[in-house]
């Protein structure tokens, strides 16, 4: 309990400071090339998320686990198609700016706003994901503990 508690912690002061970073410097991305080449909704590709990967390195006194970061920009009316995640993935997610409508299993969806966040269980599964506003951007930071075995944290359904 006290290392999940420590994890939780770690999770939440780097998922405070990239999104602090980020919402600050827009910087050079890097993209996800599996990710982004498996994700967008059915509207075409102008509404496709970009999925920039901002660390992705092992941690050091967890053994056989490591750290990715992710910032998943949505423009206008876009989305991710429905995915699930890496059965060993804990995520922790941040709305940068903008409003982002999700939705994990079966509970509700609902809309986040700039500043609020949410948790997702390792396997879980992500019917929706996408930018609340039609006008606006929106950008979100994903925080994901994850096995290192598991090379790919968001796995698309078949469509």
């Amino acid at each position: 309990m006290r290392k999940t508690r420590i994890i939780a912690l770690a999770v939440l002061i780097v998922g405070s400071s990239l999104a602090l970073a980020l919402s600050q410097q827009p910087g050079v991305k890097r993209r996800d090339r599996a990710a982004a080449a498996n994700a967008g909704n059915t509207q075409g590709p102008g509404f496709r998320e970009t999925v920039t990967v901002a660390a992705d390195e092992p941690i050091p006194n967890l053994p056989g686990k490591r750290l990715v970061t992710h910032v998943v920009d949505y423009p206008p009316g876009g989305g991710s198609a429905p995915h699930r995640h890496a059965r060993s993935a804990f995520i922790y997610a941040y709305v940068i700016t903008g409003q982002i409508r999700s939705q994990v299993e079966s509970e509700p969806a609902r809309v986040y706003r700039a500043g609020e966040a949410w948790f997702e269980s390792p396997g879980s599964r992500h019917p929706v994901s996408v930018n609340a506003s039609n006008t606006e951007p929106a950008r979100l930071l994903a925080v994901v503990i994850v096995d290192a075995a598991d090379k790919q944290v968001t796995i698309p359904e078949a469509q």
